[in-house]
């Protein structure tokens, strides 16, 4: 097997960065597992992205995978980054982009940032979308094949830059091929059902959301 250069897999407790990492190991890259801490509400309202249980399957994955794993505390930056944005968005009358923000300034921004200073040559990801260079040495950023799960949209901020240092494991597979391979490999997410709705509007409420945190725009 071919030894590759240390790659960060942005991990999440779901089958998507679970299959991404397994296929990245698979490959011949040294893998390390992170997951971000992004918000944090306590009760009906908790968030589902970082949750207890998310940060146990995301765990319980490495462990399987025989991967180093981190969590990393981007709580404040997401909250002035990602809800803050959200929330004046919404009291200008505009329709906002939360995760399009988030890939931009949060997971390609500061992981990715993070990833490199530690010594990794990359950032992966679960998203469903592809990367090509073409003839001219430009950086492509492609649909995924697979049409319904194909998420490009929310990477479409991301720069040349950006484009050298990550990675799509599952850009060539559908969302039937993934859960297939992540059940072929044992990995306890196999079943786990697929995140819906804004991560850190953990009850899909908006209203409710708003209502907390900007009552003044309702």
């Amino acid at each position: 097997m071919t030894h590759r250069g240390p790659v960060v897999v942005a991990m999440s407790g779901g089958v998507d960065s679970s299959v991404a990492a397994a296929l990245l190991k698979e490959a011949g890259y040294e893998v390390i597992g992170v997951m971000l801490r992004l918000w944090a509400e306590c009760g009906s309202h908790a968030n589902r992205c970082c949750a207890p249980e998310a940060v146990a399957a995301a765990r319980q994955v490495a462990a399987q995978l025989d991967i180093p794993f981190y969590v990393r505390d981007y709580r404040d930056a997401f909250r002035r980054a990602v809800v803050d944005y959200f929330l004046a968005d919404y009291a200008s009358g505009r329709t906002p982009s939360p995760c399009v923000v988030c890939n931009e300034r949060i997971r390609f921004g500061l992981l990715l940032d993070e990833a490199l200073g530690l010594g990794a040559t990359h950032l992966a990801t679960g998203h469903y979308a592809r990367i090509n260079r073409n003839a001219s040495g430009e950086w492509q950023l492609l649909r995924g094949v697979d049409p319904v799960k194909d998420q490009s949209y929310v990477l479409h901020r991301l720069t040349q830059a950006h484009l050298a240092r990550v990675l799509f494991p599952l850009g060539d597979h559908t969302k039937r091929d993934v859960r297939h391979m992540a059940a072929q490999r044992g990995l306890a997410v196999s079943d786990r059902p697929d995140s819906q709705d804004l991560c850190f509007v953990g009850d899909g409420d908006y209203r409710a959301f708003i209502t907390r945190h900007r009552p003044d725009l309702l």
